[in-house]
């Protein structure tokens, strides 16, 4: 039986109809998923957790996605955290339906903020010291001085040749420590060697804009900003190489920027005094590699304990992990179950408000 054209040309309008009416509802159900792109396989532990934190929320997706495929699917989601790949202006300028690239921490050197600006997106991170990383990142610091001090390395080659008593180590009691950069981090890092009875040197930009935990109630009484009594002498940017001379221990708190690169150069470390210990838990570019390398064969830097690399990952078989004196860790300063529960929460908590077009909250922006 032969169907009448009229008849194949009204059904063939009703598929059209009918496929349009599909390809809008999913388009409007596409508008009503949040996609949270998480950038890179390192540091998994930050989007496994955010997953786990919005499990019972459909509306928001959260995807890890290999460093190289970035840029080629950037454009479908709404939220980036960086983590640590670095977003130029030209992948930035890819990401058309972007409202916001965050960090899972506070390092955003990796960001074009300009770029990301001139496209009207936001840019923010997590502060350090509401969700426990600040707090996470200074036991990490201690654990390196006394991993140094009490001479790790080779007290695990003593187990292994069945030695007893020996290396002698020493102690935090009675040194003079030098922390470069007192932002939340240092300032955790100094309320904790307190105990210690250690001399604590410091240096920051403005020690007149840092209110840390004035408005609690078992707050230290604050002078100049800072807790009255947590610093035994203050310093700018000026002060650097004076505290190094005088510093037992100096350790790099300090955000990684155009004026912090490389800011432990030859001229930083010469400064030091002969066996004097250099601890690093905030960006390895903080570091001049061939001054440390240098300074280190030549004995007068007596130890390094870094979290942080000048690439990450490290080579295993770098000249400079060759050397009794160094340990490194592999960026683990600030990735505890406390900070990254915490920090899960915060990326989640964001999701959700941009879903309901509600203000982003516990963030700083910086844009």
């Amino acid at each position: 039986m032969r169907i009448p054209k009229h008849t194949i040309d009204g059904l063939k309008k009703s598929v059209v109809r009918f496929l349009g009416s599909v390809g809008r509802m999913t388009e409007d159900s596409e508008k009503r998923i949040v996609r949270v792109l998480f950038c890179g396989p390192h540091f998994p532990a930050s989007q496994n957790y955010t997953r786990e934190y919005l499990q019972n929320y459909p509306s928001i997706q959260v995807d890890d996605v290999p460093l190289h495929d970035v840029p080629n699917v950037i454009g479908d989601y709404n939220i980036c955290v960086v983590k640590s790949m670095r977003l130029n202006s030209n992948v930035i300028s890819r990401a058309n339906r972007m409202k916001l690239i965050m960090q899972y921490g506070v390092g955003l050197e990796g960001v074009d903020i300009n770029a990301a600006t001139k496209h009207g997106i936001k840019v923010a991170r997590i502060p350090s010291g509401v969700t426990g990383n600040a707090a996470s990142c200074a036991e990490m610091a201690i654990y390196l001085m006394l991993g140094l001090l009490r001479k790790q390395s080779e007290m695990q080659i003593a187990v292994k040749q069945r030695k007893v008593g020996e290396p002698i180590g020493d102690t935090l009691l009675r040194k003079t420590v030098f922390i470069m950069g007192l932002g939340n981090i240092g300032i955790q890092l100094a309320k904790r060697l307190r105990p210690f009875g250690v001399k604590i040197l410091a240096t920051k930009r403005s020690w007149t804009s840092h209110l840390e935990n004035s408005c609690r109630s078992d707050a230290l009484p604050i002078q100049d900003g800072i807790n009255d009594g947590l610093v035994d002498e203050k310093g700018g940017h000026e002060d650097v190489h004076k505290f190094a001379s005088s510093a037992d221990i100096v350790v790099c708190c300090l955000s990684m920027n155009s004026e912090t690169a490389g800011i432990v150069n030859k001229t930083f470390l010469s400064s030091m005094r002969k066996g004097a210990l250099l601890v690093n838990i905030a960006r390895g570019g903080l570091l001049d590699y061939e001054a440390v390398l240098c300074h280190l064969k030549s004995g007068h830097l007596g130890g390094l304990g870094i979290d942080v690399a000048w690439t990450e990952p490290f080579d295993p078989e770098d000249p400079i992990l060759k050397f009794p004196n160094v340990l490194l860790t592999p960026h683990v300063a600030g990735v505890t179950e406390c900070s990254y529960r915490s920090m899960a929460k915060v990326v989640g908590d964001v999701a959700l408000q941009l879903h309901a077009g509600a203000p982003l909250m516990g963030i700083e922006f910086v844009n």
